[in-house]
């Protein structure tokens, strides 16, 4: 297990953690990722990539951990990156686009023109076959990635800055600054709404019905999206959350949290006694502006992210999902897109990811 952090430092932070009676967390990399700040990161069993306000996507093979490559199709910075299982990755920009990349080759199989404005935030059904977008046009897009075009438009009256689907794809969630709007697949109306006393940084299903909910405060609430009711509060951090990330191991549900005091905590959640404050598992003290979080999850332990499990379950269920999506003519396959191939640009690296304590090591060894 990893965790990988991004900071205004320009550099991707990784730290192994170990499970047991006494979870253990140690530096594991840092590396320089970056011209500018990092402000997105997303991972799937094999990758880890990272969105920068330099305009690029980085690509790091966790398995040999070295740096794979990188994505330059975007003219903006990169705002959000969302894996579907093992094979496909969607990023969305500034400039309005959102490209759909095949992870095995890195070909962008698709570039669509989603917003007017930026893309503020996307997140892909469970099923692979709708995505939706929201940007600074007022928007809420919905997109057929079966056909690889848009289906529907719908008005807001705000910016909304984060879209997030629930694990079953049955509801999903809108935030506007402190306000959380809860929209129900079925009806496609409001089926409840959440209002906090600051702005929401970051959000996460920790089941189908419970939201994790940090905002430009210390606190992290969970909150019950039927009753819209706060289920437990507790101080996390002694600064700003910047990031949450949620994900289950053996029936355990787990939540990560980072902040701007440079502090990245790990919380053991009991759901049966979900009133009471989580247990902190371990902490680590970064250093750094932290801007962004994931959690790297070897599938050869038998681990499982709680937050897209649907989607990543089994490579059985990937193989059946990509056949059907191959009847379906989807456009996760279609790499008849003349314009984004012509874009496309990846720049193979093979550098390895630098261990933070290299340095003193090759002082110890030059004195001895």
């Amino acid at each position: 297990m990893e965790l990988v952090a991004g900071c205004y430092e320009q550099v991707l932070l990784g730290f192994a953690t170990q499970p047991g009676q006494s979870w253990t967390i140690v530096p594991d990399f840092t590396h320089h990722a970056h011209s500018a700040s990092l402000s997105a990161v997303a991972v799937n069993n094999r990758y880890v990539v990272t969105g920068s306000r330099d305009e690029s996507i980085q690509i790091y093979d966790m398995k040999k951990k070295i740096e794979h490559g990188a994505l330059l199709q975007h003219n903006g910075t990169i705002t959000c990156l969302e894996f579907y299982g093992t094979a496909h990755l969607l990023s969305g920009a500034e400039d309005g686009l959102i490209c759909i990349w095949n992870t095995k080759r890195w070909e962008c199989l698709k570039s669509m023109k989603a917003h007017k404005g930026q893309v503020t935030s996307l997140s892909i059904h469970p099923s692979g076959k709708l995505a939706l977008s929201v940007g600074t046009d007022k928007t809420l897009r919905t997109w057929n990635l079966v056909e690889g075009r848009l289906a529907f438009i719908k008005n807001l009256k705000q910016n909304v800055h984060i879209i997030k689907w629930s694990p079953d794809g049955e509801r999903y969630v809108t935030v506007v600054t402190n306000k959380v709007d809860i929209y129900r697949l079925d009806t496609a109306s409001i089926a409840g709404t959440i209002t906090t006393e600051k702005r929401i940084s970051s959000l996460r299903f920790i089941t189908d019905s419970i939201l994790a909910i940090a905002g430009d405060d210390e606190i992290i609430r969970f909150y019950s999206c039927d009753s819209q009711k706060c289920l437990c509060e507790f101080k996390a951090h002694e600064n700003r959350i910047k990031d949450i990330y949620t994900f289950e191991r053996e029936g355990q549900h787990l939540i990560v949290t980072a902040s701007s005091d440079g502090y990245i905590k790990m919380w053991n959640l009991d759901l049966d006694k979900i009133k009471n404050v989580p247990s902190l598992l371990c902490e680590v003290n970064t250093k750094a502006r932290l801007t962004c979080l994931a959690v790297w999850l070897d599938r050869a332990s038998e681990m499982k992210e709680n937050s897209d499990k649907a989607a990543t379950s089994s490579q059985a269920k990937e193989d059946e999902k990509s056949s059907i999506v191959r009847k379906n003519k989807a456009c996760w396959t279609d790499t008849s897109d003349k314009t984004a191939k012509k874009k496309r640009k990846i720049i193979p690296e093979k550098k390895k990811l630098e261990a933070p304590l290299q340095k003193k090591k090759r002082k110890q060894n030059s004195s001895a």
